[in-house]
């Protein structure tokens, strides 16, 4: 399997992992969406929380020139750490919702 096909393969482990978490409150689900035509993976969230309307994206990933870009990480924790554990290298993954000047200080890719 090439390194594109892997990528795809452990974002969508990873993002799956996530919507599989329930939520304590309300009657919200999970849903990953994943294009891999464009290469865009997302985990968002929707539901019912009493009277108020629950929809967010949660999780936003990109794989960009075989890089995988962070645009979007509402997660506890921060995902990165997680798709490095999974077998992404560090040096593939970039902080995209960081201004490119900040990136270098992040321990990941710049671009």
């Amino acid at each position: 399997m090439d390194t594109l096909e892997t990528y795809r393969q452990l974002i969508k482990k990873v993002l799956g992992e996530y919507a599989r978490i329930p939520y304590a409150y309300g009657d919200i689900q999970s849903h990953v969406f994943c294009d891999h035509e464009g290469d865009h993976y997302l985990l968002l969230v929707m539901g019912w929380e009493g009277a108020r309307y629950v929809h967010g994206c949660i999780i936003h990933l990109d794989i960009i020139d075989g890089k995988v870009w962070i645009q979007r990480d509402g997660t506890e924790h921060g995902i990165a750490d997680e798709l490095e554990e999974a077998g992404i290298p560090k040096d593939h993954i970039i902080l995209g919702f960081h201004p490119a000047d900040v990136r270098q200080y992040t321990g990941y890719a710049v671009a």
